[in-house]
């Protein structure tokens, strides 16, 4: 079963070329796009409690960045 992408790899390459990559294969694309992903899914579960304490149902920028520190 192949999981499904939520960042494409055409974004991982202009990050890490932003960072000063000359080249980037495709498994550094993917492993970035895996990376950023899970990390994602962390800070919005966080970021989900934060909003839940507050009593909203939404997630806001504020959730989001309180969640990332």
């Amino acid at each position: 079963m192949v999981k499904k992408r939520h960042l494409s790899h055409n974004a991982m390459d202009k990050i890490m070329r932003e960072a000063g990559a000359i080249r980037v294969s495709d498994d550094a694309k993917a492993a970035l796009a895996e990376v950023l992903e899970l990390k994602a899914v962390e800070i919005s579960t966080e970021a989900k409690k934060y909003a839940e304490h507050a009593g909203r149902k939404t997630i806001t920028e504020k959730d989001i960045h309180l969640a990332n520190k």
